[in-house]
């Protein structure tokens, strides 16, 4: 669970800044995304490899 405390002064727009910073730090989005859909292992395997750089 992310909190923000939101500061007596300070505008609601800078505190969802800080929120989504927060969100997309612990990579809350990330794993939703992953788990929308299933993947097969051997997509998964190829995904990862792409990500990977390649060795040289």
């Amino acid at each position: 669970m992310i909190y923000v405390n939101v500061q007596n002064n300070e505008s609601i727009d800078s505190a969802l800044k800080r929120f989504n910073m927060k969100l997309q730090q612990s990579g809350v989005l990330r794993d939703l995304k992953e788990h929308s859909h299933y993947e097969k292992p051997s997509e998964k395997r190829r995904r990862k490899a792409r990500r990977r750089p390649a060795r040289g």
